[in-house]
Parts: C-alpha cells; structure tokens; sequence
C-alpha cells in the first residue's frame, strides 16, 4: 500500500501520499508506513524509504516506517546503511518494516524460489541487528549471504538501535522471529492465512520467543492491520466504498494470486465473495466512529490486549472523504482510547446531574450579608 489505478499519472499518485502523511501527522497519527512492490501496476513505490525521506521534509512529528521492505530483494548491508541513514534524516523517527514479500508477480519479477524466502528474511534480519548494534566489523558466514569484516560508518539515530518492525498473517513462524529480535508486529486483524494462529494465541507465542532469547517485549508494540473507512453514518459509509473497494478485490488482488486471503474457506466460490462478507473475515471497520470503537475494543478483547491500530490505505473514494475518515477517527476514535474525552464526558454527565437534582446555584440576587468566614467557604477563599 498504497493503492492506485494504473490509469493514473504515477507522479500525482507520490505526491498525494505524501500529502495523506501531512494530513496524518496534523490530525495527530502516530505513525505512518510505505511498502515496496516492483510490478503489476497498482502499487507502483519500489523504494519506500526514498518517499520517507521526502515526506520528512514537511512531516517533523509523525514517525515514519517501510511496511514492508521485502528483504531477500535486497542485500543486508544496504538495508541497514540506508535506513541508519534515514534515522538521521529525521532525527530518529524511524521504524524498518520488513517482510518476505508476498506479492507473486514480484516474486516471479526476481526468481526466487517461494520456500528460501523467509530463511531469506531471517537472515537478512540477523545481519541487519548484528550491523546496527555493533560497534565493530561484522562478519557473518549464511546460506544466503556472507559477509565478511563490514561495519556501518553511521549508526541510526536510535539507541541502541532503530526499531524494527514484521508483517505477518498470524503464522508461527513470522510472531517467532519477532519475539526473537524484539520487534514491532503487524498482525492482520482478520483472516490471512490458513495457517495462522487464533489472535488470542499470537501475543503469548511472541514473548516466549522473547523470554527463550533474552529479549524484552510489550504488547503496545503489537498491532493488528485492517482496513477503516468511517462516514457520518453506518450507511454512507458502505455506500461510500461499496464500488471501489469491490474494483480493488476482484480486479487486483484476485489478479494477482491473491483471492485465498479474502476467502471464508478454502477454494469459495468468487459469487459467494461479497463485499460484506469480505469484509466480516478480514475484520475491515467500516461504519461510524462508534462502530469503529466497538470493533477495536473488541478486537482488543479478543487479542487479550493490543497496543494499536494500523489502518491500510487505500483510494476506494476520492481525497475528500478520504481525509473526513481520517478526521472521524481523528476526533472521535484516537481520544476515546487515548483517554483525552473521559474526563470531558464525565464532567458533562456531573453537570446535568447537578441540573437534574436542582443543586446548581441559581444566579443574581443580592450579596450575602456578613456571612461567618469560618464556616462560609468557597473554592477560591474566604468570603469576607
């Protein structure tokens, strides 16, 4: 992500994303992640930390991260060199995402055999620690790569390192590598694979990697992906997206070898697929700002505790009700679990209970004639 039609001038595609990352930052976002992909013209930024790096210059706040850099693209060397690079860019708000690539059509663009890319990924992953925490040559004798007596000249900004950050559907094997190197996880919240775990199961699996390494872990490190579309009403926002979001399933991901994620079962048949039930299996929040809050406080009670939300991006509606999504979550969903309007909400409910119970004092009428100052007392001073 992000997505675009490839009918579209490329060049006002990069400069609306970076765009969507000011609107992010302004509407107080924390974070936000560019991936990589090199075909099938729908997802068409190669080199995410390049438009990270251009974005910066107007995004000073908001941290900024890959999601995912495919790792067995690239050497290690040059992952960890440029992204301790972009941390200096930024002064240290950056996160490497990393990932094996599970796009087809860029798997077959490079050749690689399917089964060596997540030894690929963790290989790369051990070298890519190993340059950015150590303070002298490397060497690493793998499968995949050697090295041999090699050392960053600039370390990341970060101490002790700049964090990192692994895309997964669920599986065993991705939530182990994560708990191994302490790194941030990014969980589809909905079905992606028949071989992922039950949410609830995917934390504890992290942290016993975590413990077996030595590693220190938190769960407001793990966050569960997902697509979020909010409108002023349940049935504008179905309406909103009803068109493009079933263009994007059915003429790019279908296209692209990608239907099995989007099934209920093994081989569904595509007339069952509707956007409603699509929507049901991944967990999509599509609806209202409430809607949005039950569904993460649900999502955050099945998990037995998450530490965020990462919305996917997408162009399913034009930039103006894009933006208004992003405002409604802004206003509304952020401060809820971010505690800001508890207090507020709480005051109000004070208010019309003083008013219901007739305790407000009513106002005018003439001033209290010597009144006793040791026991007439507001909240400001003695009334003299």
């Amino acid at each position: 992500m992000p997505l675009h039609l490839p009918v579209e001038n490329p060049s006002l595609a990069y400069h609306r994303d970076i765009d969507l990352i000011l609107r992010a930052e302004a509407l107080g976002f924390d974070e936000f992640f560019i991936g990589e992909h090199h075909t099938a013209g729908w997802e068409t930024i190669p080199a995410p930390e390049m438009i990270l790096a251009m974005a910066s210059v107007n995004a000073k706040t908001i941290r900024l991260g890959t999601a995912v850099t495919s790792l067995p693209f690239h050497h290690p060397f040059h992952i960890a060199e440029r992204m301790a690079f972009l941390d200096h860019l930024t002064r240290g708000r950056v996160t490497l995402g990393v990932g094996p690539c599970s796009l087809k059509p860029d798997i077959k663009l490079f050749g690689l055999p399917p089964g060596d890319l997540r030894p690929m990924m963790e290989e790369s992953i051990d070298i890519i620690v190993q340059l950015l925490e150590s303070d002298q040559p490397v060497t690493y004798e793998g499968k995949y790569w050697n090295i041999s007596d090699m050392a960053l000249q600039i370390r990341s900004y970060q101490e002790p390192r700049l964090p990192m950050a692994i895309a997964t559907t669920g599986s065993e094997s991705g939530l182990r590598i994560a708990g191994k190197y302490g790194m941030v996880v990014l969980s589809l919240a909905g079905k992606g694979s028949p071989h992922a775990l039950p949410i609830h199961e995917q934390w504890p699996l992290v942290e016993q990697a975590a413990n077996e390494s030595g590693v220190t872990t938190s769960r407001d490190n793990w966050h569960l992906v997902t697509h979020v579309y909010l409108a002023d009403t349940r049935k504008q926002a179905w309406s909103d997206i009803k068109e493009g979001a079933y263009r994007d399933v059915h003429q790019y991901f279908f296209n692209i070898g990608g239907k099995a994620a989007f099934e209920a079962y093994p081989d569904q048949p595509v007339d069952e697929m509707t956007l409603e039930n699509i929507a049901s299996t991944r967990q999509w929040i599509i609806g209202t700002p409430d809607d949005a809050i039950e569904a993460i406080e649900r999502m955050d009670k099945q998990a037995g505790g998450i530490g965020g939300i990462m919305q996917i991006t997408q162009e399913w509606v034009g930039t103006e009700q894009v933006n208004h999504s992003m405002e409604l979550f802004a206003r509304y969903v952020i401060p809820h679990f971010r505690g800001h309007t508890q207090p507020m909400v709480k005051a109000f409910e004070r208010t019309s209970t003083d008013n219901a119970t007739g305790i407000l004092p009513e106002l005018g009428g003439p001033p209290t004639s010597a009144p006793d100052p040791q026991t007439r007392k507001s909240n400001l001073h003695l009334l003299n």
